[in-house]
């Protein structure tokens, strides 16, 4: 048939017709790998690899590691390749990963719910020292990350981590990460109920198990009593939030599908109220819905947060009732907003049992073995033994008698860890950046201990809460887009056209109080040299034109783009 203007389509290309390929869902019947990871996660399970690198890799080095191995399932072991020196950011998008790689990695140790003793703080600093150069960076999970680790030395130092009950088992990778707990659980005077048996039950049942080894992307706990709302639960994948349930009394509310990177999404409340002892349950619902119904086709869609999204709370919970648990949950009330603007438990704080606990802040997490094992000295000749971290890179001693409390400020005062913090010092948080982050475009943690310092010296008379996240990229470890002065790293050009490093900024975003993102208001930008002054500037114009008991994040909501640029 001719081609005429009333059968355009008679002379069009013919379109090849494609079944649609689905999300990737299990459950759907998508089984077939359409990814890489996915490929190399059906080919064996990265729990596997610990035997490999016991018995071949830590033997015969960095150069017979498999590939798939190397940048995929050693990360069920804790274990991510960290960035070769030099490489300056304008590359990190540009190399292939093998030109990227140093022959080191970064080990991050898992630390559920931030509990330590000294005992086990002693070896973390201790291996610190003779594995990683030292290095031992507080994470905002809780967790403790080395540097510079050699493949040689892994076996040793699993041994002796496990030798205390510590592991790095799960700490990355497609599995369930670190379960974040409050720092304060179960010594707290105004704890509504304390979720340290949750988080013992959920790691002795499912962590290290096949059960839940091979899921859509990384999934993300946490499970507070505290009425401060201490551990972001806004933007975890699954979260226990404390509440006190009119007719059942404490217990939790059940979040789900927060997250943050690329496409930041703040959690949704099922409306569902669980007792402590069906925590466990509860959550291997939520996780066994990801891992049979989470998106596996694209990366960039395999977080819980992209299927909530589409389901909805309605019928997420509906899924998780019938298909998983079984039966109906009770129905409870949302948690209460924190009355609290600090949500660290920095400072001293009276304990339920008469004691105290010292909360205190390191620079941007920064600290070294050396320290930790002085930190555990300290908290042995001061309190009893229990040290926690934190979700703001901050740790605490915990079992203080009043009358040793000021003995230990000055103490940790020597060592450069406040426990009576300007804002500047408490509020600024810094990812690894392009120190050893392969990911990263701009430095971080100097970056931020020296933005503290100079605000300090600015504006030493400020004295209202300010969080100011760093973040070295634009996948949001940090929590950038929840912070009052959020900084996303990348190249930006400087007065006379030259690139740099420099920050995206966002602006009023939190947690707890009115959580919501912060604003970006459009072009602007700062160069890491100008940040100092463009922090000051904004903070002053603050402190100008807020109104009586205004926030940072509501004064930057209503603010005109003049006075936040």
């Amino acid at each position: 048939m001719a081609a005429t203007p009333q059968n355009p389509a008679a002379s069009a290309p013919r379109r090849k017709v494609s079944r649609h390929r689905g999300e990737g869902q299990w459950a759907a019947g998508h089984f077939t790998p359409l990814n890489g990871n996915e490929q190399f996660k059906k080919d064996d399970d990265g729990l596997n690899v610990r035997t490999r690198i016991e018995t071949i890799y830590s033997k015969r080095g960095f150069d017979s590691i498999d590939p798939n191995d190397l940048r995929g399932r050693m990360r069920w072991w804790g274990l991510y390749t960290q960035r070769k020196p030099g490489i300056d950011g304008g590359k990190t998008a540009v190399l292939e990963p093998e030109e990227l790689d140093d022959k080191y990695f970064m080990l991050r140790v898992r630390i559920d719910g931030g509990r330590l003793t000294t005992e086990q703080l002693r070896v973390i600093g201790e291996i610190s020292q003779e594995f990683a150069r030292g290095t031992a960076d507080l994470t905002d999970r809780q967790n403790v990350q080395y540097h510079w680790i050699r493949i040689e030395d892994v076996p040793e130092i699993w041994n002796r981590l496990e030798a205390v009950g510590l592991s790095t088992t799960e700490a990355c990778g497609d599995t369930p990460r670190v379960i974040i707990g409050s720092p304060v659980a179960g010594i707290a005077e105004d704890e509504i109920i304390d979720g340290s048996p949750a988080i013992d039950a959920i790691h002795s049942r499912y962590i290290g198990t096949k059960e839940f080894s091979n899921l859509p992307r990384k999934f993300k706990t946490a499970i507070s009593g505290s009425p401060l709302l201490d551990v972001a639960h806004e933007i975890n994948d699954i979260a226990f939030v404390g509440v006190e349930h009119p007719e059942h009394g404490p217990g939790f509310d059940l979040w789900v599908g927060g997250g943050l990177s690329t496409n930041p999404k703040i959690g949704v409340r099922l409306g569902a109220w669980v007792p402590l002892d069906e925590v466990p349950d509860v959550w291997a619902g939520v996780i066994g819905i990801f891992r049979d119904y989470g998106y596996r086709r694209l990366r960039t869609r395999a977080r819980l947060k992209f299927l909530v999204a589409d389901w909805g709370a309605e019928k997420f919970r509906q899924i998780l009732e019938t298909e998983y648990l079984h039966r109906a949950l009770v129905d409870g009330p949302a948690p209460a907003e924190p009355v609290e603007r600090w949500r660290d438990h920095v400072g001293v704080h009276r304990q339920r049992d008469g004691r105290f606990y010292v909360g205190f802040a390191p620079r941007v997490g920064r600290v070294d073995g050396a320290t930790l094992s002085k930190i555990a000295d300290l908290a042995e000749a001061h309190g009893s033994g229990r040290v926690r971290t934190t979700v703001e890179q901050k740790m605490i001693v915990l079992d203080v008698e009043e009358g040793q409390v000021d003995s230990l400020v000055e103490a940790l005062e020597a060592l450069d860890l406040t426990a009576r913090p300007s804002p500047f010092r408490r509020g600024t948080m810094a990812c690894t950046g392009i120190e050893y982050c392969k990911l990263a475009i701009v430095e971080t943690k100097a970056r931020g201990a020296s933005l503290i310092d100079e605000l300090e010296r600015r504006i030493p008379e400020f004295d209202e809460p300010i969080t100011i996240n760093i973040n070295g990229c634009p996948n949001a470890c940090a929590r950038i887009q929840v912070a009052d002065i959020g900084l996303k790293g990348q190249l930006v050009l400087d007065g006379n056209g030259e690139q740099v490093e420099g920050f995206q900024v966002h602006l009023g975003g939190a947690l707890g109080l009115e959580a919501g993102f912060g604003r970006k208001v459009r072009g602007l930008k700062v160069t890491s040299q100008e940040l100092p002054d463009y922090v000051e500037r904004v903070l002053k114009r603050f402190q100008d034109q807020r109104e009586d008991g205004e926030r940072f994040a509501a004064w930057a909501a209503r603010a005109d783009e003049e006075a936040l640029s």
